[in-house]
C-alpha cells in the first residue's frame, strides 16, 4: 500500500547523503541542448523536442543514444555536458557518482578514447573547482563487441592509467545479443589485474542467467540492475551471502518495461533478503528520472522508514568505486543525517 511522500519529505530525501552508482552519461542530455547541437549540424531530430524522450521499447531508446552522442563532437560539448551532469547531481543531494560511459555510442571520438577522456575530464574538474560532486567513469563495453575488442579497450585503458577511470563495465541488450559472458570474461580478468574496479549490466533483458555470469565469469564487485536474480532463490542467497551489491534502477525497469509497476518491482523483496541494494536514475534525462524521485517512490510504495532510507543510502556510498577518503566524509554525513543533524 502506498503512502504519501511530502515537500518535507522530499526535502530530507534530497539532504540524505547518497551516491549514484548506476547512471550513465549518455542518458543525461537535455532535450533543448541536443535540438541546439542538432540545428548547428543541419540534423533533423526523430521527434519534436516536446517528445524527444518517448520510447517505443529498449531498442528504440539504445538507438537514440547514437544520435544523442553523436551530436557531442567537440572538446567543448563534451566538457559542457559533464559539467551539466555534476549540476544534476547536485540537485539531487547527490555526494559521489560512478558515472557509466561506453565509447561505442559516441562516433565522433571513435579512436580517439585518450581524447575523449581529457575532454570528459575537463568538464568534471571544473565542476569540482565549484564545488560540485565528484564523479569517477566506468568505461563500458557494448555487449555486442568482440572479444578482442574488449581485451583491446582494456589493455588501452591499462596504459592510460587515467585517473578518472576507475572501472570496466558492460553493458548493451542482453535480449539481443544472447549469452556474452564467456566472450568477456579474459578482458575483465585483465581489468582486475590492472587494478580496475568491475561492474556488470546483468539481469534487465535477460534473466538469472545473465547474474550468474556476471558472478562466475566476470567478477563483478557491483552488478547493474541484477533485479531478475529475484527469479531464482539459489541466486538470491549468493548475492546476499557475499553481498554483492545491486545498483537498481526501479523508474527505468518500469519505463522501459521489464516491470509493469513499482508494486510489482523487486527491490524491496530482494531487499528483505538480505541483498545489498542502492536506487538509481540509469538514464535520468531520457527517462524524467531524478534520484530523489526514486527514493521518494521506494518510500511511499514500500513504506520505507528512516532506518531503511539510511541503509540504503549507506549501500550506494559503499558499493561506489569513490576513494576512501569520499566515503568516509559521505559515511560521516549519513550518521548526522539519521541522527536529525542532517535535516
Amino acid at each position: 500500500m502506498q503512502t504519501s511522500v511530502t515537500t518535507t519529505d522530499l526535502a530530507r530525501l534530497r539532504a540524505l547523503p547518497k551516491a549514484e552508482v548506476h547512471l550513465h552519461l549518455e542518458g543525461c542530455f537535455e532535450a533543448a541542448v541536443l535540438a541546439q547541437w542538432a540545428a548547428l549540424e543541419g540534423r533533423t531530430l526523430p521527434r519534436p523536442v516536446e517528445t524527444l524522450f518517448q520510447f517505443s521499447g529498449l531498442a528504440d531508446f539504445l538507438e537514440f543514444l547514437d544520435l544523442a552522442c553523436g551530436l557531442a563532437s567537440t572538446p567543448q560539448r563534451l566538457a559542457e555536458h559533464c559539467y551539466s551532469l555534476c549540476q544534476r547531481l547536485a540537485a539531487d543531494g547527490t555526494g559521489y557518482a560512478d558515472v557509466i560511459v561506453n565509447p561505442t555510442h559516441w562516433h565522433a571520438w571513435q579512436g580517439r578514447l585518450p581524447q575523449m577522456l581529457e575532454a570528459m575530464d575537463a568538464g568534471l574538474r571544473a565542476a569540482e573547482q565549484d564545488g560540485l560532486p565528484p564523479v569517477g567513469l566506468c568505461i563500458s563495453l557494448l555487449r555486442t563487441q568482440s572479444a578482442q575488442a574488449a581485451t583491446e579497450l582494456v589493455e588501452l585503458l591499462s596504459a592510460l592509467k587515467h585517473p578518472r577511470v576507475v572501472a570496466l563495465s558492460v553493458d548493451g541488450n542482453e535480449a539481443t545479443a544472447g549469452r556474452t559472458g564467456p566472450r568477456f570474461a579474459e578482458a575483465f580478468k585483465r581489468a582486475a589485474n590492472a587494478g580496475l574496479r568491475r561492474t556488470v549490466h546483468a539481469g534487465e533483458s535477460s534473466g538469472p542467467e545473465g547474474v550468474w555470469d556476471a558472478v562466475n565469469l566476470l567478477g563483478a564487485d557491483r552488478i547493474d540492475h541484477g533485479v531478475r536474480a529475484i527469479e531464482d532463490p539459489a541466486l538470491v542467497a549468493l548475492l546476499a551471502e557475499k553481498q554483492i551489491p545491486l545498483g537498481i534502477c526501479p523508474s527505468s525497469n518500469r519505463v522501459l518495461g521489464v516491470y509493469p509497476s513499482i508494486e510489482a518491482h523487486p527491490v524491496e523483496r530482494l531487499r528483505l533478503a538480505g541483498v545489498a541494494v542502492s536506487v538509481n536514475t540509469d538514464d535520468p534525462a531520457l527517462l524524467g528520472a531524478s534520484l530523489v524521485g526514486e527514493y521518494a517512490l521506494c518510500q511511499s510504495a514500500f513504506a520505507w522508514t528512516d532506518d531503511t532510507l539510511k541503509a540504503v543510502a549507506r549501500t550506494s556510498i559503499t558499493a561506489s568505486f569513490a576513494n576512501a577518503d569520499i566515503q568516509r566524509a559521505l559515511l560521516q554525513d549519513l550518521a548526522a543525517w539519521a541522527t536529525g543533524a542532517g535535516d
